[in-house]
């Protein structure tokens, strides 16, 4: 009898820790199939999440046109319905844009129910702005739930995590993002046809930044720019490519 009784602590604890797993580390697959990584190692997939932000997005769009740098927006559906046309405007210049959920709750905390509906609205929110759904999904703060994965596949989307998410809404120096941000440079110097060694990487990185805060619109997000600024042709001199996330591991999936 003791020992049944010890067991049963340690048998919650060890659930505890599986759930946990599951609902944060962004390479599990617990809670439903995830996208974390390209499906080469010269792809680099560019994500921004929490926009659009009218102060800054537009100022990161010509930024990207300057390098030729198609990318993934994970936007929040208050946010779409207050800037339509910047929303409007992301797509057609080649940007693929992705659900972030309507209000940015932590899903691990929401019911079926509230899941669904955020999910939901931030979808509609995208479909009145460009006419097109999103079938990309992002979770707010990477947390997901037991139910998460089959609400997302029900919505016709795809979850999507990251690879690196170097915490570019710290207030931190630009220096200091700039370096957070050198994995990516580091990765593609395996790359290098001068480095013949065996096991080369080859997955590429998807990298989670932020164009916007879920918390206030107009955030400032100069620092991040600034870091896409010194690193976006150094990554393209390394031979790197820039795509979305539709790009990266097959197709989005089908309505």
């Amino acid at each position: 009898m003791y020992p049944l009784l010890l067991a049963a602590p340690a048998f919650a604890a060890g659930l505890a820790g599986l759930t946990a797993y599951g609902a944060v580390n962004p390479r599990s697959q617990l809670f439903g199939h995830t996208v974390y990584q390209t499906d080469h190692g010269r792809k680099l997939a560019l994500t921004f999440d929490d926009g659009p932000n009218p102060t800054l997005t537009p100022k990161l769009l010509a930024l990207l046109d300057r390098y030729q740098a198609k990318a993934t927006f994970f936007v929040v559906g208050k946010y779409v319905r207050e800037s339509p046309a910047l929303v409007k405007e992301m797509g057609a210049r080649g940007h693929l844009l992705g659900n972030h959920t309507e209000t940015h709750p932590n899903l691990f905390f929401c019911g079926p129910q509230e899941t669904r509906s955020e999910l939901l609205r931030c979808s509609e929110a995208i479909g009145q702005a460009t006419w097109a759904e999103p079938r990309w999904f992002r979770p707010p703060f990477g947390f997901r739930s037991p139910w998460l994965g089959a609400l997302v596949l029900q919505q016709r989307m795809r979850m999507v995590m990251w690879t690196l998410i170097p915490g570019d809404w710290r207030p931190k120096p630009t220096g200091w993002l700039i370096d957070r941000l050198k994995p990516i440079a580091t990765h593609a110097r395996t790359l290098s046809p001068r480095n013949k060694a065996v096991g080369q990487p080859s997955t590429g990185d998807v990298l989670c930044l932020h164009d916007g805060d879920y918390a206030r619109p107009n955030a400032d997000r100069t620092r991040t720019l600034a870091a896409l600024e010194y690193w976006l042709p150094r990554w393209r001199d390394l031979g790197l490519e820039f795509v979305t996330i539709k790009e990266t591991n097959g197709k989005a999936v089908e309505a």
